[in-house]
């Protein structure tokens, strides 16, 4: 089912045309199809009446008498037709076969060779094999051909989707993935273990250690990787052994931004070990997230909306508003600062939008802070089409009030349950308009949360937040997902603006990047209630309070990390404590032995101390320490977290909540 261009120059081939060549090297990832095509060139070839010689390079061992052997029939015979499957086994043969063997094959022989390394050059720049050979990189499918697929293997239609979005093209993960049902009616799709095992073991093959295997673990999550990323996750001495590595693998395309694997390999690469060790799953994308994160950080401003393209990439099947993380290019739309010609159509586009009053208040804007505002354009084109604006305030001023009631709003609630302290500021993303479609989601909509996270990325002394939507209804749970929950509405001439809101005391920025990352977590909440007085880090909300405490087991090791641990806010920590991360690391070992209180405790102990405290590599060798199956050894860790988080709940004076 498909290959139309392969299958075509096969067919050329086999028919003897005078622009043929005669000798084809199909070459792609594993499972991408080639051995299919070779029994496609076989079939066809049987037809016509020739000979077909088909030879494994998996069992030739590198030696040319054993393919000589294998395929002296070839040079025996007219017309055979010569298949070599598996070439990548006996690459070192390649020159010998050019240079010695193929001019020994009988009139009329072709030869079509299947691996998946790319050819020689030597074969393009030989005068005498330039006209003679060609190399076709054998692609994944389409969408529609992987459905059509699917659709053979008697797959409903309701369920293709999710299986041709985890098989990025790849025959094989989609043959693979139709075997499976879902495990129960109705439900989504998952691939199996089974199924993973196997899609590793074809697609990538053996691998030469475990830090080559952490390697393609990081490649499989990052949107492009680069050699500063994979040393941020793997450190320097293993990413110089790894990349030229990672370089040279079929499955690895090398462009100018960096390294991209194929779709197949990268879902099933992250399926595989979010399957096989979930913490670790989590501790590569956190790792990742916290080096994008910098990235971000350290970019220039042309190159800073790519790199939160980067970090997008991680969340790219959330469930926000119609797929909002998005981390394509988007070269057709322009993102420049405001000029003074688009005022008065950025007024208009404000009106059309969303009335007279909010074009009032972007009139006021323009002028207060133009810096503030980004212009979108069609690429050649100097018309705005969409517009938005984060602005920048350190004290509320009356002209401000009085000029937007989305404002006068922010600013009590700032006053009333987070005031400011010296050297703080707020930050607003004030206004997002676009001419068609107001707020739904679009690649115009896109780039404006790109930037608004950028912005909030790379702000310093920044104390809240807040973005505003008139779409809620939309926009909430998203917002809400990521940790900035609905906060006021206000009229604004007659339409109702929604404030969410963070306060960045609470959770910074890093700490939000890597909570973020997790694969479950749940959001933590990030505004002060309305009764909070000026000490709000004394209660420390339950969400908060539990990730504050997987978060010091995760970083049991790198006590650095515990300086900016939410926990310090809570009363594990006596106020005024000299050294407040001591004191913290104590009130977790102290609980920690606190809840063996009996057989279960016992084991909770065993677990958590195995897995974090004396830092086994991965759980499954904390599991094996332990002596208990890698099931039963999840279950009592499960368990284990619970516990402690209870003990330190009780020894805080149960003060976080809920």
């Amino acid at each position: 089912m498909g290959r139309e261009p392969e299958r075509a120059l096969l067919d050329r081939m086999l028919a003897g045309a005078a622009d043929a060549p005669l000798v084809a090297y199909l070459h792609g990832p594993g499972g991408i199809g080639k051995s299919a095509l070779l029994r496609y060139a076989a079939w066809q070839a049987a037809r016509t009446g020739r000979r077909v010689v088909h030879v494994d390079g998996r069992f030739l061992d590198g030696d040319p008498r054993r393919l000589a052997e294998a395929a002296a029939p070839a040079c025996a015979e007219p017309g055979t037709v010569l298949l070599i499957d598996t070439f990548e086994q006996c690459r070192p043969l390649e020159a010998w076969l050019r240079e010695t063997f193929l001019p020994r094959l009988a009139d009329h022989a072709l030869v079509v060779l299947a691996g998946r390394d790319a050819p020689d050059a030597e074969w393009t720049l030989d005068p005498g094999w330039a006209h003679l050979f060609t190399a076709s990189a054998v692609r994944p499918l389409d969408a529609g051909r992987s459905h059509a697929l699917l659709a053979a293997r008697g797959v409903p239609a309701e369920q293709r989707g999710a299986f041709v979005a985890f098989a990025g093209g790849s025959p094989l993960a989609l043959s693979l993935a139709a075997s499976v049902p879902a495990a129960t009616p109705g439900a989504p799709w998952e691939p199996t273990g089974d199924v993973l095992t196997t899609l590793v073991e074809r697609l990538v093959g053996d691998l030469p250690s475990a830090v080559h295997r952490r390697a393609l673990e990081v490649v499989a999550q990052a949107y492009v990787t680069r050699e500063p990323l994979l040393r941020a996750v793997l450190g320097d001495e293993d990413t110089e052994t790894v990349f030229p590595w990672l370089r040279q693998q079929p499955y690895v395309e090398v462009t100018p931004e960096g390294l991209h694997p194929h779709d197949a390999v990268r879902a099933t690469l992250a399926a595989d070990l979010r399957w096989r060790d979930p913490e670790r799953y989590d501790e590569v994308r956190v790792r990742i997230s916290l080096a994008a994160l910098q990235a971000v950080r350290a970019a220039t401003d042309d190159d800073a909306l790519l790199r939160v393209a980067e970090w997008m990439f991680l969340f790219r099947r959330r469930g926000g508003p119609d797929h909002l993380y998005d981390y394509r290019a988007h070269p057709h739309i322009e993102d420049t600062p405001l000029r003074p010609e688009d005022v008065p159509g950025l007024v208009r586009m404000a009106e059309d939008a969303e009335g007279p009053a909010s074009a009032a208040a972007v009139a006021h804007w323009v002028v207060r802070q133009p810096e503030a505002f980004r212009v979108h354009r069609h690429a050649g084109s100097s018309v705005p089409v969409s517009f938005m604006a984060v602005l920048r305030l350190d004290a509320p001023r009356p002209e401000d009030r009085a000029a937007d009631p989305v404002i006068a709003a922010v600013w009590d609630l700032v006053e009333r349950d987070a005031p400011l302290g010296p050297g703080e500021h707020l930050g607003i993303r004030r206004f997002a308009v676009q001419s068609v479609g107001h707020q739904r989601p679009s690649p115009l909509m896109e780039l404006i949360s790109r930037r608004t996270i950028g912005e909030e990325m790379r702000a310093r002394g920044r104390a809240v937040t807040f973005t505003v939507f008139e779409d809620a209804d939309r926009w909430g749970r998203y917002l809400a997902e990521a940790g900035m929950p609905q906060l006021a509405t206000v009229d604004v001439g007659g339409r109702r603006q929604h404030v969410f809101g963070r306060d960045w005391r609470r959770q910074t920025v890093d700490q939000w990047v890597r909570h973020r990352a997790r694969s479950t977590s749940t959001p933590v909440t990030t505004w002060p209630p309305a009764s909070a007085t000026s000490d709000t880090g004394s209660r420390t909300p339950r969400p908060a309070f539990t990730e504050g405490v997987l978060e010091a087991l995760r970083t049991w090791h790198t006590p650095r990390a515990f300086a900016t641990s939410v926990l310090l806010n809570s009363p594990l920590v006596p106020p005024g404590s000299p050294d407040p991360v001591a004191d913290l690391r104590d009130a977790v070992l102290t609980a920690l032995d606190a809840i063996q209180t009996d057989p279960a405790g016992v084991k909770a102990h065993e677990a958590l101390t195995a897995t974090y405290i004396t830092a086994s590599r991965t759980h499954r060798s904390a599991a094996r320490r332990l002596g208990v199956p890698y099931g039963t050894y999840r279950r009592h860790l499960a368990l284990a977290k619970e516990r402690l988080v209870e003990q330190l709940l009780r020894g805080s004076g149960s003060s976080a909540e809920g």
